[in-house]
């Protein structure tokens, strides 16, 4: 019953930044995992961040190169994801999704169990 909400995308011009926010409806995030994935038409959807609940350790895709930082709020209510030097191809819709426990988190899909609804990014000038 745990819900989900995504805010920040919008369209940005190359060379910008962005800043996705994941928030729980209902419960906070203390014991759950969150990773942010996304999904441009056509391709397979991509993890590109996730941070764990047990320690907030972090994990990135190779392919954001540095440029992706997921953080946790104090409260762990909300979880941030900075996107700096946005590219064309940051383009996708991004989601947020949670996993239930205290394991460390993986950058795959199949490991969590609620989902947003997905927030659009587009990067064009």
């Amino acid at each position: 019953q745990l819900q989900l909400v995504e805010s920040g995308g919008g369209l940005v011009q190359p060379g910008g930044s962005l800043r996705l926010s994941c928030a729980a409806s209902t419960f906070s995030l203390d014991y759950y995992s969150v990773g942010w994935f996304r999904q441009a038409p056509g391709k397979e959807r991509e993890g590109v961040s996730c941070i764990s609940s047990s320690d907030d350790s972090t994990n990135y895709a190779d392919s954001v190169k540095g440029r992706f930082t997921i953080s946790r709020d104090d409260a762990k209510k909300r979880v941030t994801l900075e996107i700096d030097t946005l590219k064309p191809e940051d383009t996708a819709v991004y989601y947020c999704a949670a996993e239930p426990g205290f394991r460390k988190c993986v950058l795959r899909d199949s490991s969590y169990d609620f989902w947003g609804q997905g927030t659009q990014v587009t990067v064009s000038s």
